[in-house]
């Protein structure tokens, strides 16, 4: 499947949270309230609670599922409903079978385990030609952790080669307050940052496979607030995009002036401190822009 398949799922996610989003607002200081409340007939609403929040070569993924303790795996031999068993892989790595006992599995994956089991039976005695058939119908010990600003954080199991992606996308996408990066983390501790936007639309480079023991995380975004004459006032993440979020930009985010707003009228309450604000300046994370009507 294709990225572009898996970020439809992100952007469906981003249009649920945003309506949520509009209706949240910070802890304003007393001159933000006012002035919001003046432009808009109603009280700002209380800021949104955040959201609460452990490597094998991608060679062994790609070649397959490898198996290790607590996964489940059905075995069976065509033809032969007397050999056909379903267990779970011990501590130790093996599983118990009909006829051969104790068996060694960790580290197989099926396509290599099927023709040592059939060997053994053939080595045995017990079936001349066996065709043995391993499906994996549990994985747990293969998975990375996932974490931060997606709809469904915890363990993904990793039971093919997947990239960077496609786990995001497993989870259900990025939350709408979610950063515009994600941070990887592997098994053997080094860590580096993918831009979301070069995640869905570059190369392999800048969608990694990802291994078993990765951790991936999610931060949550920056926030920037904007009521007033604009015509969706809410509370919006930066996003820096191709450069650094300005005023201009958070207008637009906030679907641009309405018919009596004035680019001339900002107010700008950064660090609990009003001022004047024009297009050109750079949000900070918690800015709050009031956008008044223009003179008539």
């Amino acid at each position: 499947m294709k990225i572009s398949n898996y970020l439809f799922g992100f952007f469906m996610m981003a249009s649920a949270a945003t309506a949520q989003a509009q209706s949240q607002a910070p802890n304003l200081p007393p001159q933000a309230q006012a002035a919001i409340q003046a432009q808009t007939g109603r009280p700002a609403a209380a800021t949104p609670a955040a959201p609460a929040p452990a490597t094998k070569a991608e060679k062994d993924l790609e070649s397959g599922y490898v198996l290790g303790p607590d996964d489940t795996v059905e075995i069976s031999v065509l033809g032969q409903p007397e050999f056909q068993t379903r267990a779970r892989v011990r501590a130790n790595g093996t599983v118990q079978l009909p006829f051969i006992g104790e068996q060694k599995v960790a580290g197989e994956t099926a396509l290599t385990l099927a023709p040592k089991i059939a060997d053994k039976l053939r080595a045995g005695g017990y079936y001349s030609k066996p065709v043995v058939n391993i499906e994996i119908t549990g994985f747990s010990s293969r998975y990375v952790t996932l974490l931060g600003a997606v709809a469904q954080s915890g363990l993904q199991p990793v039971d093919r080669s997947y990239r960077l992606s496609e786990i995001i996308a497993r989870a259900g996408g990025i939350r709408e307050t979610g950063a515009d990066f994600i941070t990887l983390t592997r098994a053997d501790g080094t860590q580096k940052d993918y831009p979301f936007e070069k995640l869905a639309t570059g190369g392999p480079a800048d969608d990694p496979v990802v291994n078993p023991g990765d951790k991936i995380y999610v931060p949550e975004a920056d926030l920037f607030y904007i009521y007033g004459q604009v015509n969706a006032p809410g509370v919006y993440p930066i996003r820096s995009g191709s450069g650094a979020m300005t005023v201009r930009k958070a207008i637009a985010r906030g679907a641009g002036f309405t018919a009596a707003g004035s680019p001339k009228r900002i107010k700008l309450y950064r660090d609990g401190q009003e001022q004047k604000a024009d297009l050109d300046m750079t949000v900070k994370p918690g800015d709050v822009f009031v956008v008044g009507e223009r003179a008539f």
